[in-house]
């Protein structure tokens, strides 16, 4: 998919423990600038959330924030973006970034970016969209999704080939090489 304009990325507000999960989303962010793909995310500015933005932004990246109104409120939102746009619900929220991407990285995140990722996943399995979805492991983060996804398909509620509705990558790199490599979705 030599086409990607737009990516929809989930991730984290927080830091987390260590500091590649910075360092990884700042190494996202210039990969994206330096394709000129621009970013859609949650909105906020703190976290690797906000490291992905500004590291866009100090580029000259477009980035293209979407927050619920109750979220603003409680959470720092990021004051750079490009556009900001406010919605009512998390639903909305999602819908909104779905139709702007072209597809959707997952970054290590708390329980709000694996519902995300479950979503645009179990959509793709629906066939609602045909969009790559790109797992960031970043410090190995992911094994154990890779671990829950086999043992939902050993206890019979998925079939085998679930796995492929998303791809797992331990590099930046290695994003935009599935990306590169991906049908179009159209």
């Amino acid at each position: 998919m030599k086409n990607v304009s737009c990516l929809a990325v989930f991730c984290g507000s927080r830091s987390g423990n260590s500091s590649v999960y910075s360092s990884a989303a700042r190494e996202l962010g210039q990969g994206m600038c330096d394709r000129g793909i621009s970013l859609v995310f949650g909105g906020g500015g703190t976290g690797i959330m906000g490291e992905l933005a500004d590291t866009l932004l100090k580029t000259d990246g477009k980035v293209t924030g979407v927050m619920p109104h109750f979220l603003y409120e409680r959470e720092v939102g990021h004051k750079g973006v490009t556009e900001l746009i406010k919605v009512d619900t998390m639903h909305v929220r999602k819908e909104t970034m779905y139709k702007r991407a072209d597809g959707f990285v997952i970054l290590p995140g708390g329980l709000g970016t694996l519902e995300e990722c479950f979503e645009v996943i179990a959509w793709k399995q629906l066939r609602l969209h045909k969009k790559p979805i790109v797992l960031l492991n970043i410090d190995d983060c992911w094994k154990n999704l890779a671990t829950l996804v086999k043992d939902v398909v050993r206890a019979g509620f998925a079939d085998d080939n679930i796995d492929d509705l998303f791809t797992i990558v331990n590099n930046v790199d290695d994003v935009f090489t599935v990306l590169d490599e991906a049908s179009d979705p159209n």
